[in-house]
C-alpha cells in the first residue's frame, strides 16, 4: 500500500517527477526567515576557519571575497542544523523520495550586489549518492529574480545522465564547471519570494545569474539530502543526519564518475 503524502499534492509530485523541480511557496515562515537572517548576519562579521573565510580588509574588487558562501554551517551552528532538519522540508522530501531523507550538506549564499553567478551544473556529480539520488532544497531568504541573481533550471533534465563538465566562463561564474544543456532544452528562471523553497533532482542542470543590482543581496539557505536507502556518498558530505539530529555514516563513494580522475569529484559546489 502506498503511504499517504505528508505535504504535497499529487499534482506537485507529478511536476517534480516530470520536470525535475518544484517550488513550494512559503515553506519557511517569516519567523523562520528572521532566525536564519540573524544567524548569518552574525556569521558574516568575522571568519570561521574552514567554513567561512572572508576578506575583511576590502582589498578585492570581487564582492564574493568579502561575502563568500558559508560551507556546512550546520557543523558549527545549531540554528543552521535546526533549519537543515526543518520538518516542513523533511515532509516534502519524504513525499519526493517515497521514504525518509538524510541531510548531507548545508550552505549559505550571501550573493552580494555585483557578484558573479554559478555556471550550469549537476549536483549529483559532486555528492555521488548511490543508489538513488540527492535532492536540493534551495530556500529564498531574499526574493530571487532575474536581476539579483536568481536560480536558473533546465526543465526535464532530471533524467539526463551525469555529464563531464566543461570549463566555465570565469568572468560570469565563480565556479569552474559548466554542463551544457541538451539542444532542445533551455534554462529558465526560478522566480521566488522570500520563504519559498525550490526542490530539485540531483541530475537537474541548474545554475544562477550574476547579481546585476547595486543594492540587493540575494541570500539563500541551501541544503542537500540523500534518500534513507542510499548506501554511498562522497566523503565530503559525511556524516549525514536523521530528522532527530543523530548522525549516519554511509560508505564513502570513491567512484571516479564520468570524468575519471580529471576532476575532483568532491568539489564543494
Amino acid at each position: 500500500m502506498t503511504e499517504a503524502l505528508r505535504a504535497l499534492t499529487k499534482e506537485q509530485l507529478h511536476q517534480f517527477r516530470t520536470e525535475g523541480y518544484l517550488i513550494v511557496k512559503g515553506l519557511f515562515s517569516q519567523e523562520d526567515i528572521r532566525a536564519v537572517e540573524e544567524t548569518f548576519d552574525e556569521i558574516s562579521r568575522g571568519p570561521v576557519p574552514g567554513f567561512f573565510e572572508p576578506d575583511m580588509n576590502g582589498e578585492s574588487d570581487d564582492p564574493l571575497k568579502r561575502y563568500p558562501r558559508v560551507m556546512h554551517p550546520h557543523r558549527f551552528n545549531e540554528t543552521a542544523k535546526q533549519y537543515m532538519l526543518h520538518q516542513p522540508v523533511l515532509d516534502v522530501l519524504h513525499d519526493l523520495y517515497g521514504e525518509e531523507a538524510l541531510a548531507a550538506q548545508s550552505m549559505f549564499y550571501y550573493k552580494p550586489p555585483g557578484s558573479r553567478g554559478q555556471a550550469l551544473h549537476q549536483d549529483n556529480f559532486y555528492l555521488k549518492v548511490e543508489p538513488g539520488n540527492c535532492i536540493a532544497a534551495w530556500t529564498a531568504i531574499d526574493a530571487a529574480n532575474m536581476d539579483n541573481g536568481g536560480l536558473l533550471v533546465v526543465p526535464k533534465t532530471s533524467d539526463y545522465e551525469i555529464s563531464c563538465p566543461e570549463q566555465a566562463d570565469s568572468s560570469e561564474s565563480f565556479t569552474t564547471h559548466y554542463v551544457k544543456p541538451p539542444k532542445d532544452q533551455k534554462a529558465i528562471p526560478a522566480v521566488m519570494d522570500k520563504g519559498d523553497v525550490l526542490f530539485f533532482n540531483g541530475n537537474l542542470i541548474h545554475g544562477s545569474y550574476r547579481n546585476k543590482t547595486k543594492d540587493q543581496f540575494r541570500r539563500a539557505f541551501i541544503c542537500h539530502y540523500a534518500n534513507a536507502s542510499a548506501t554511498r556518498i562522497s566523503n565530503y558530505y559525511r556524516p549525514l543526519y536523521r530528522a532527530d539530529g543523530s548522525a549516519v555514516d554511509l560508505e564513502v563513494n570513491t567512484d571516479g564518475g564520468p570524468c575519471g580522475i580529471e576532476f575532483d569529484m568532491a568539489y564543494p559546489h
